[in-house]
């Protein structure tokens, strides 16, 4: 049989928990700065419009390269929208409603996303699904790359 760990047994095993200083916290925000959201759109934005460009000049098919753009399309006006949302000024200090909005524009993103993907065959003449999928895929994967650049400006 085991013995039942107290309350006190468990706390003697964790390290206290001390708040930041003013100066630490800014230091810490110093190191590690936020990337906007608005930027990981343009990056969206860069990729989509090369990865059309890209397929175009390899299958010599403008109905392939349109199929990558509206892919794309479909990842980068959605995450627009979500930018756009989460980025307004709300009131602070109200943790629920900021989790609750985020969640929000969160399930319109994706809505409109799937509406997006729904009106594909109907926009596209000769769709190539293969061809949006690929443009979705490397236009979602793009915030990647604002990782990436921030974590070298910021060991650099």
């Amino acid at each position: 049989m085991k013995p039942v760990a107290t309350d006190s047994d468990m706390e003697a095993g964790e390290p206290e928990f001390k708040p930041l200083t003013a100066d630490e916290a800014q230091r810490l925000r110093e190191r590690h700065p936020q990337v906007s959201p608005w930027r990981v759109v343009a990056g969206q934005v860069i990729v989509g419009v090369l990865l059309a460009l890209g397929v175009w000049v390899v299958t010599g098919q403008s109905r392939m390269a349109w199929s990558a753009a509206w892919g794309a399309l479909a990842v980068v006006v959605p995450a627009a929208l979500f930018a756009r949302g989460i980025t307004r000024r709300r009131a602070a200090g109200n943790a629920a409603a900021a989790v609750a909005g985020f969640l929000g524009w969160e399930i319109v993103k994706i809505v409109l996303t799937v509406a997006l993907l729904a009106a594909a065959p109907r926009v596209i003449p000769g769709l190539s699904w293969l061809a949006l999928l690929l443009g979705m895929v490397l236009t979602m994967k793009a915030y990647w790359i604002a990782l990436l650049v921030r974590s070298k400006r910021t060991t650099g």
